[in-house]
């Protein structure tokens, strides 16, 4: 198993208008794919027109989402800080699948004002409940230093090492993780 690349899917958490959630997942991407080392895809959750759950008899966007979850052995959150919590599209998304979640791991990428810390410790314990493996290591970008004009993302270089030791860790937990799936 350990020539066996894991496929890592690196989530934007935000779908507002305005978001920098993407400039933010591309950067992760572009950075990871440098490694060679997985198979890293952007998802955007976005595109996949969650409804609030419960509020729609139409499953397909949920179908949709559920399996393509069902390709990754891991992923990457890219959250944003809204009042002091993840965003709630990505509430919603998460708790729109089950079983998907199960046995993966997951890194964070958050960004905020304290570099979006708080919200990271929310979806920590959200991820505990679905049964998905977080890394200790988590990328925070501040809004005040790794964004201009609060729009534009230009991260520090210092972050290359924190997100390269959580790719790290995620690749590890997510190949141990696969194991028992």
């Amino acid at each position: 198993m350990s020539n066996i690349k894991m496929n890592i899917g690196i989530i934007i958490g935000t779908t507002r208008e305005g978001r920098v959630g993407p400039q933010v997942g591309q950067w992760v991407k572009e950075i990871a794919v440098l490694r060679k080392d997985a198979n890293y895809e952007l998802l955007d959750i976005k595109e996949f027109k969650l409804p609030l759950l419960g509020e729609s008899t139409d499953k397909t966007g949920v179908e949709k989402w559920n399996q393509r979850l069902m390709d990754f052995d891991g992923f990457v959150f890219v959250t944003g800080e809204y009042n002091h919590s993840i965003p709630a599209s990505l509430k919603n998304a998460l708790d729109s699948a089950k079983e998907p979640w199960n046995n993966k791991a997951a890194g964070i990428v958050s960004y905020g004002s304290v570099g979006g810390a708080r919200a990271a410790e929310h979806l920590r314990g959200i991820l505990g409940e679905l049964q998905i493996a977080d890394v200790r290591t988590h990328v925070a970008l501040s809004m005040f230093t790794d964004f201009e004009n609060w729009s534009t993302f230009k991260p520090q270089s210092l972050h290359l090492s924190n997100l390269n030791e959580m790719l790290d860790q995620l690749l590890v937990w997510s190949k141990a993780l696969k194991s028992i799936r």
